[in-house]
């Protein structure tokens, strides 16, 4: 268990208490959970940086580290959309979550017959995670019945946030369609 192993392994320990913290009845909670998220976020990126400049790469942090992402934003989608109740804020968070539960199983395919490289992520992911981390903080830190530039612009975010999630997934779809097509032909 290295540090980049351990900061990914917080991430998740912190899943609950940011999850209790946007439900409870304190006034300070939306900026606190905003807070706790974007340090989530935060070190999602140092964990990475970490484990690439002092050569700490691990498998199991390769397995834990996308885990941890999903299950951080598919917790805070779901708590945006239960609180604010919104048609049009619950259609791109379907996009997202539906898109990392794809993607989660090409990678699966892709390593099962070898060819995970080609799924590997790219730098439209990194600025789909970006946007979407950006989206998400301002969603949290604002509370639904307060309707001004903040609200719009988490609107406008999550938009485009789930926009680039649906052409990256087309491009890991186009970069994998080859194995994919391999293995449907071998049924």
């Amino acid at each position: 268990m290295n540090l980049p192993n351990l900061l990914t392994t917080a991430r998740m320990v912190l899943v609950p208490f940011f999850a209790l913290l946007y439900v409870s009845e304190w006034e300070g909670r939306y900026i606190a959970t905003a807070t706790l998220f974007a340090l989530a976020a935060f070190t999602d990126w140092l964990d990475g940086f970490i484990a690439r400049r002092l050569d700490q790469t691990t498998p199991f942090g390769a397995f834990l580290d996308p885990v941890a992402d999903k299950i951080i934003v598919a917790t805070a989608l779901v708590l945006i959309v239960g609180h604010y109740s919104d048609i049009w804020l619950t259609l791109p968070a379907s996009v997202i979550v539906g898109r990392e539960i794809v993607i989660s199983a090409l990678r699966e395919w892709m390593a099962e017959v070898n060819l995970r490289n080609r799924v590997a992520v790219s730098w439209l992911g990194k600025v789909k995670t970006t946007m979407q981390m950006i989206a998400i903080s301002v969603l949290l830190a604002t509370p639904p019945w307060v309707y001004e530039i903040w609200t719009f612009s988490g609107y406008v975010l999550m938009y485009a946030a789930a926009m680039l999630t649906l052409v990256s997934m087309i491009l890991y779809l186009v970069a994998a369609w080859p194995a994919l097509r391999i293995g449907l032909e071998r049924r």
